[in-house]
């Protein structure tokens, strides 16, 4: 796909003007009051399948969540080859496609330290907290901006699962072409006593589809460091 096709992306419109003004609000409420709601069936048994993995490997592992096809878990898999690289995403269709010709373009050919599972986040992460897994490095890259101001308990600092989202992961990695979600994800994170820098991605491959469409299409992409 050439960079004419690439560089279509649109920019974020929102009807906020900064900083959601009941962020604060909502992250505390759900700090207090930890999410309770039964676990998924697919997601139990998803959950399971990487736990006999991260069991067995006792290793470095690297979390990927919102992975989308996998391109980003298979580039990470190959720049960490000790670590076991788990990508999760809510879509069957994405994860289980076959993309010879994505896996030659990122050079990826014969990497096998990665699993790709097809699950929902909102109970895998309290799986894993519950798990007590020893992440090293836990990628949330562009996820869904939900950008209407009413839509802010969709965004992943906004929702019920965040404090086990910020649990997870002695660095937590979030790409956004929105700067304005890593400003209020850092916000969240501050709540819980971790902080954190933003900076611009610059001069690095792509790790996703999505990274390379925006950078083709001359937006800037944002990366916030949590640690």
């Amino acid at each position: 796909m050439d960079e004419t096709q690439l560089g279509d992306s649109k920019v974020i419109v929102t009807n906020q003007t900064g900083i959601h003004e009941k962020l604060t609000e909502i992250v505390e409420k759900h700090l207090a009051h930890r999410s309770k709601k039964p676990f998924q069936q697919h997601t139990l048994e998803a959950f399971n399948v990487a736990n006999e993995r991260v069991k067995a490997h006792q290793g470095e592992v690297i979390l990927d969540s919102c992975c989308g096809v996998g391109q980003s878990t298979r580039l990470l898999a190959k720049n960490n080859p000790n670590a076991l690289v788990i990508g999760v995403d809510k879509s069957a269709h994405r994860i289980e496609r076959n993309d010879e010709e994505l896996i030659e373009r990122t050079d990826t050919q014969g990497v096998n330290n990665y699993l790709l599972l097809r699950a929902d986040l909102n109970d895998f992460y309290r799986l894993v907290a519950q798990e007590k897994w020893q992440v090293n490095q836990h990628y949330i890259l562009y996820p869904n901006p939900w950008p209407k101001s009413k839509h802010i308990q969709r965004r992943w600092h906004g929702s019920a699962v965040f404090p086990e989202i910020i649990s997870i992961g002695e660095r937590l990695i979030l790409r956004s072409n929105w700067r304005l979600y890593l400003e209020e994800f850092l916000i969240a994170a501050k709540l819980t006593n971790r902080t954190g820098d933003i900076c611009k991605v610059e001069n690095s491959p792509a790790l996703t589809p999505f990274e390379a469409k925006y950078q083709a299409s001359g937006q800037t992409c944002w990366q916030l460091d949590i640690f």
